[in-house]
């Protein structure tokens, strides 16, 4: 199965200004996630989707492949469909969406988000990592639960599970995971996944792949010892990044 990864990178962002095009480690942010998925080496095809022939143009200087898309997108979601629609790309079987903002993506999550699609047998596939339960009062640390065969049962901000019993938490803590923004898709289950209108749980948690759920689509969730370092959304992300980035220099760690 021919598999597309798909950067989405708007550079319309609200909270960090033309986020893309700030720099990472003396590069544009854009570059450095691209750098990292062709590393990786688990797509055949790697381009970035943008709204804005100045990104284009940055990811096009690096090597890369970039395509325009319409800058009426609600979504990343919706970017990568559109991509997945260009004739240049339909002969690809899964297309995974890598968000333009984690320069740090692990390869095991990448890898296996694409397994849950190709090897298991699941619409999409997503990945998750081991943390403590510091994490269920976090808003911003999105919760997964899975069912037995490793299918999410559901997504959210709130703490879940939720611990009922004191006597419980040991039991509790070995279910805590915390999810990670990426997702490989099968091309009908993308396709059917941005067809739909938005479902009501994912207007009131504002989180897009409870709409997949609720319409019945299996999403595979690949359980990883950590999560990715995280995403770059604010001036402080960017600083942290930078900072992170230097560290990985200094000890000549790969990302």
């Amino acid at each position: 199965m021919s598999t597309l990864a798909v950067i989405p990178a708007r550079l319309g962002a609200t909270r960090l200004p033309r986020k893309p095009l700030r720099l990472l480690g003396g590069a544009p942010l854009v570059v450095r996630v691209l750098e990292r998925v062709q590393s990786l080496g688990l797509a055949d095809r790697v381009v970035v989707a943008t709204e804005t022939e100045e990104v284009a143009e940055v990811v096009a200087q690096a090597g890369g492949e970039a395509l325009i898309t319409s800058a009426a997108h609600p979504s990343g979601t919706d970017r990568v469909a559109e991509v997945a629609r260009h004739p240049d790309f339909l002969r690809h079987d899964i297309i995974v969406n890598v968000q333009g903002d984690e320069p740090f993506m692990r390869g095991d999550a990448m890898a296996g988000a694409i397994a849950m699609v190709r090897d298991h047998g699941f619409d999409l596939g997503t990945a998750a990592g081991k943390r403590t339960a510091a994490i269920m009062d976090d808003p911003n640390c999105v919760k997964v639960v899975r069912d037995d065969s490793g299918r999410a049962m559901y997504f959210s901000r709130a703490p879940i599970p939720f611990l009922r019993d004191a006597a419980d938490a040991a039991t509790r803590d070995a279910l805590v995971f915390q999810h990670m923004g990426i997702y490989a898709a099968r091309r009908e289950a993308l396709m059917k996944w941005v067809s739909l209108p938005p479902h009501p749980l994912e207007l009131v948690e504002k989180l897009e792949q409870l709409r997949a759920l609720a319409a019945g689509l299996a999403m595979g969730v690949a359980i990883v010892d950590a999560p990715s370092w995280g995403e770059v959304n604010t001036e402080d992300d960017l600083v942290r990044a930078n900072a992170h980035w230097d560290s990985l220099q200094t000890t000549g760690t790969a990302r």
